[in-house]
């Protein structure tokens, strides 16, 4: 029996109040050109929030009749939904938070294609434009709070994890929460949901009632990942690049719990920007944490990374397995160090500017057969380009795993090809195969089949 909700009609909660006619015509434009497909898989994803799916492809597959038609009334905004989940409903009524959402991924979806993609008011051929075109989406947003001090916290890590590093990673958001900072995830289930579901408490406890629960997401993650319920400000970038450069310019300091092959491209990602000859000097406060039993999981990270990149990408990085206390403690301490580096430089608390970028960390890495095995994985080249290029990989891997369009070419091309030098090749395999192991690579990674080969 088809218990989905045949159809019902939601007016706006949220940022996004009113549209013009023309961007509700996009928005129902089903052409190449229009918004429609895009926002229908966006939208099918906010309203899945809290199911245990992370297939992109299978979630479209499974709501197929799912339609999301927008209209501009007297009033406003006005949504018409078809065939949604019904879990996404109490008593036949849209889940507030959830309808905040859904208002969010218009606002930033119309914003994106409108002010940023299309009236080129922004060179995105340079990284200036593109830095520049990150700030004004997280500006349209609202995501500056002008007269706040340095307190946001990223943390990243797994969607698939066993509930011990679930508590732990609520546990450690507790700690943040208890001493007034904000929580920044990539907005989905796991080790994204539990730092901010601790926050919560410790805001409570403190009474502050200003917390941020802040959520950055991509369309081709955003289905794999879906928002979660403790997310009170969603953003969606355009691209991957963008998600993960607005965390780095947003974020104050960092927290890496454990995950796969997700968050290695964000560590990555990260270390090719803390290895550029022009960042060496910048604060920014990163710190792998895990329960005692991840010890072993980030002496595996730790290798990979010596035996890939070196020893240098091991000394920006700081391991804290458990100790909880300290670590906030420590984010704590770390904030002030950046309140007064940022005045004294006259940089934004709420936008790194300073950090420098390379074109290519920046570009949208496009994961396909050719791209994948052209990848430069060689020792041969400064460490933050390699890293640049180690994290391009891990993003293919997870296009191949969770991304409906990286889903459709492995079934019809086959996986991925790697290749390169002999021995990051081998410790690519080595520590692959233990994320496999350790079932990180998916939700249901029973019969996980890769969606890679290495090449030795």
């Amino acid at each position: 029996m088809n218990t989905d909700i045949s159809e019902i009609i939601i007016r706006p909660s949220g940022s996004l109040q009113i549209l013009s006619h023309q961007e509700a015509y996009q928005l129902c434009d089903m052409g190449e050109l229009g918004l429609n497909e895009l926002l229908r898989q966006c939208a099918l994803a906010v309203l899945n929030t809290g199911a245990k799916e992370d297939n992109g492809l299978a979630l479209l597959n499974k709501y197929k009749d799912f339609k999301i038609e927008v209209g501009v009334k007297g009033r406003g905004v006005q949504l018409t939904l078809s065939n949604a989940p019904r879990h996404a409903f109490v008593d036949n009524q849209l889940i507030e938070g959830l309808k905040e959402h859904l208002f969010s991924v218009i606002r930033d979806l119309l914003y994106a294609r409108n002010d940023i993609l299309e009236k080129g008011q922004f060179d995105l051929n340079t990284s200036a434009g593109i830095t520049n075109a990150i700030f004004h989406i997280a500006r349209n947003a609202d995501l500056f709070h002008l007269n706040s001090i340095p307190n946001i916290v990223v943390c990243w890590g797994g969607h698939s994890i066993p509930e011990s590093e679930y508590q732990y990673s609520k546990h450690l958001g507790y700690e943040l929460g208890l001493r007034g900072l904000d929580v920044c995830t990539g907005c989905g289930p796991g080790v994204m949901k539990g730092p901010m579901k601790g926050a919560l408490l410790g805001h409570g406890k403190q009474r502050i009632k200003t917390g941020r629960y802040i959520g950055i997401s991509e369309p081709g993650i955003i289905a794999a990942e879906a928002p979660n319920g403790f997310v009170t400000e969603l953003c969606i970038m355009p691209d991957i690049e963008k998600r993960l450069e607005a965390f780095v310019r947003l974020g104050h300091g960092i927290i890496i719990f454990p995950g796969g092959a997700g968050t290695m491209e964000e560590l990555l990602y990260l270390l090719s920007i803390r290895l550029h000859p022009e960042n060496q000097e910048l604060p920014m406060p990163v710190i792998l944490s895990g329960g005692h039993d991840s010890r072993d999981y980030f002496n595996a990270i730790m290798e990979f990374l010596c035996d890939t990149i070196g020893t240098v990408a091991c000394d920006h990085l700081e391991v804290m397995v458990e100790h909880p206390r300290d670590i906030a403690t420590r984010m704590k301490s770390a904030m002030e160090e950046i309140r007064l580096d940022r005045k004294r430089t006259s940089d934004a608390y709420y936008f790194n500017w300073r950090l420098k970028l390379e074109l290519d960390q920046q570009t949208p890495f496009i994961p396909t057969h050719e791209s994948m095995s052209g990848l430069n994985l060689s020792r041969d080249q400064p460490p933050h380009i390699l890293a640049s290029q180690l994290r391009k990989a891990f993003s293919g891997i997870v296009a191949g795993n969770v991304k409906a369009e990286g889903i459709r070419q492995i079934e019809q091309f086959g996986p991925f090809e790697l290749s390169g030098d002999p021995q990051i090749m081998q410790a690519m395999d080595k520590l692959l195969n233990a994320f496999i192991e350790q079932k990180r690579m998916k939700l249901d990674s029973s019969d996980y089949n890769p969606c890679y080969k290495i090449k030795h």
